[in-house]
């Protein structure tokens, strides 16, 4: 009898799921940067990064877009602003347009990866061009000098003038590029816990609290859940804006994990899952071992994201970091463990280590 059941319950299961015909193929990505590759730098190089995700069973490219105060595509907000409108590297290109238009082609999905989101600089002790331009626009810390977090440097995301430029920027994106999706990532949105001591930001929370002054303890429980929630109605934000722009693009993040994401970066990220925020969601499941992996993955699907919710998670495997690859065992490893949980997709970082194992990704999604 029991057998019988089960034979039931697996049909009713079975009949409620649409055709396979008819559901999304698993995202199969790669993330596509303009540090450590070439590819970004002359339409061969895109060319030749997308023969190579196609020849790997590849679907999405992940491309930076937005990097050190620059856009990779020729921006009108930007050469308003700033006098800039394209990184300077790229001057005469688009290399957005370039690649959206050799991709689609071969079937392959864009999503634009505003990889830098509230981070202004890279190791620029002022902030760079923009906190140049708008000092006032930079997150302040306990000392009253700028943020500064493993050697990038910080707007203030609190600001609403801040918000506005970057949501701009995704706006303009979408609504002149035939664009996939969008991605943020670690930095968007998002603040490191130790932002929040400007003159704006502490009126806000004066207000909110009696005229109190925010702890000095930047990692105070309360403290790290009010500046949070503030991030979460920008990522709310994002998605009403977005989705009044263009209904069918795709919102992505790829935060850090949780915990951790919203103690030191004020990404309470399983929010926006539950509360729809997001369409898709690429935790940065950056290990070095096994074990520590699959403690990682287990806590995210079995903890923080919902049933329900399980299809949008599309782990993030560290597959190049400087002199570091990971190995074709290691590889092979963490997507088993993907697959247990029915996660039939995965991003890796970063494009270029696809070419330390050419034999393997050749085989691995055909």
């Amino acid at each position: 009898m029991r057998i019988y059941l089960t034979i039931i319950l697996l049909t009713i299961l079975l009949s409620c799921q649409p055709p396979a015909e008819n559901r999304p193929a698993p995202t199969r990505g790669v993330w596509l940067t303009n540090v450590d590759s070439e590819a970004m730098f002359s339409r061969q190089g895109l060319e030749d990064a997308v023969d190579l995700c196609v020849k790997n069973g590849f679907n999405t490219i992940f491309a930076v877009t937005w990097n050190r105060s620059h856009t990779l595509y020729p921006s009108k907000i930007m050469e308003e602003r700033f006098g800039v409108a394209i990184d300077p590297k790229l001057t005469g290109r688009d290399p957005l347009q370039e690649l959206i238009e050799i991709a689609h082609a071969k079937g392959i999905k864009v999503f634009a990866w505003f990889e830098f989101g509230f981070s202004s600089s890279y190791q620029e002790d002022d902030g760079g061009m923009i906190i140049r331009k708008y000092p006032h626009w930079a997150a302040i810390d306990t000392s009253g000098n700028i943020v500064s977090k493993n050697g990038f440097q910080w707007m203030n995301g609190f600001d609403p003038k801040v918000q506005d430029f970057l949501l701009s920027l995704l706006k303009e994106v979408v609504e002149n590029y035939e664009v996939d999706g969008i991605q943020g990532d670690d930095r968007l949105p998002a603040l490191p816990s130790e932002a929040g001591y400007d003159s704006l930001t502490v009126s806000m929370y004066q207000a909110a609290h009696g005229g109190n002054l925010p702890p000095r303890n930047t990692l105070d429980t309360a403290w790290v859940s009010w500046r949070a929630d503030k991030m979460n109605d920008f990522m709310q934000r994002i998605h009403a804006e977005l989705k009044a722009a263009d209904p069918e693009v795709i919102i992505s993040m790829s935060p850090s994990i949780f915990p951790w994401s919203k103690e030191q970066y004020l990404q309470d990220w399983p929010k926006w899952v539950r509360e729809g925020w997001i369409d898709m969601v690429c935790p940065q499941v950056y290990r070095y071992d096994i074990e520590k992996y699959r403690g990682e993955l287990r806590k995210i699907v079995e903890e923080q994201v919902p049933p329900e919710k399980r299809s949008m998670v599309v782990p993030g495997i560290l597959l190049k970091v400087g002199d570091y690859y990971a190995s074709e065992e290691f590889l092979q490893e963490m997507i088993e463990e993907n697959r247990k949980y029915g996660l039939e997709g995965e991003v890796f970082f970063f494009y270029e280590g696809l070419k330390r194992h050419p034999a393997y990704f050749e085989g691995l999604y055909q």
